[in-house]
């Protein structure tokens, strides 16, 4: 039996999806639980590409088992026409088992995504990466306007989950307030499952 663990589970192309990712996990580790970063192959919209075991860089890619042994889950996307990637459906899509077992159920779970632009999707994506999750029988977990960043952001940040705006070139990196409330996710989330595991 491995110690508790929140799955940091995203996707990106351009790096900040990913950055955004290390952030949360941070936020877990504060509270002194593990936090697991993975992320998930691209998909190929002529056939099923296949992909190496473990990618050239960045984080390694999730299994079904890491999803179904987490004691919490931090899912993210950048913005697809305000929706998840392919690649993280994909994924999401391949999960069936866990439904039919119920082994997500009552685990805390939020969302955190990256946009293009500033009013690219940015809540409607958070709140897509949720249905799936609901459908899991997971407790969505957001940001609580306790949070002072939430107040003062002017680039991402929302009550549904941490948001990114990396502008049209995708390389605006991420700002304090962005990074406060990827912090605040991860420690929420952490938080929550300590109780609900007690």
């Amino acid at each position: 039996m491995t110690a508790p663990y929140i799955l940091v589970l995203y996707y990106s192309r351009n790096g900040a999806t990913a950055e955004m990712a290390k952030h949360i996990a941070r936020g877990v580790e504060q509270t002194g639980m593990e936090a697991r970063i993975r992320t998930v192959p691209s998909v190929s919209t002529d056939c099923e590409a296949v992909a190496p075991e473990i990618p050239a860089e960045g984080a390694i890619y999730a299994t079904y088992d890491d999803l179904k042994h987490c004691a919490g889950l931090a899912l993210g996307s950048p913005t697809r026409f305000g929706n998840m990637a392919a690649a993280m459906k994909y994924f999401l899509d391949g999960s069936l088992n866990l439904w039919l077992t119920g082994e997500l159920v009552g685990k805390p779970a939020g969302v955190f995504t990256s946009t293009g632009s500033l009013h690219g999707g940015q809540e409607s994506t958070l709140l897509s990466m949720m249905i799936p999750l609901m459908h899991q029988g997971m407790l969505i977990c957001g940001l609580p306007y306790s949070e002072p960043e939430l107040g003062s952001t002017q680039s991402g940040g929302t009550p549904y989950g941490p948001s990114h705006y990396a502008g049209s070139d995708g390389k605006r990196p991420v700002d304090q307030n962005e990074l406060a409330l990827c912090h605040a996710l991860g420690k929420r989330l952490a938080l929550i499952a300590q109780k609900l595991e007690s």
